[in-house]
């Protein structure tokens, strides 16, 4: 009669994650690895960034910022609580601060 396979679950990976540092060193290689340049925007993207940020600030619109931060490109909600024109920040109404530079694209 055959036996019954019992699986041992996680304990078979194990020895896997035995070496110091080695799942630190994994995860740290797929972060980098998921790292991108900073998008290179046109004259007319950036028009149209620079139009769809002035008619959010004049009408009060939550828009959706999507913006490039240490090699990702990550987005933030929000209405626009600030435009600080010398330094170049936005600042939205959650107190977050992004450098308009960073800014890839703007949905309302």
């Amino acid at each position: 009669m055959p036996s019954q396979y019992i699986d041992r679950g996680i304990i078979k990976w194990a020895p896997f994650d035995a070496l110091v540092g080695y799942g630190a060193m994994i995860r740290e290689m797929k972060l980098r690895l998921g790292k991108k340049d900073k998008p290179i925007l046109s004259d007319d993207q950036y028009e149209e960034l620079n139009r769809k940020l002035s008619l959010a600030v004049l009408q009060g619109i939550d828009v959706e910022i999507e913006y490039f931060f240490e090699g990702y490109i990550r987005t933030t909600f929000g209405k626009i609580r600030k435009l600080d024109r010398v330094l170049g920040w936005i600042i939205l109404d959650t107190f977050e601060r992004i450098q308009a530079s960073d800014i890839t694209d703007i949905i309302y």
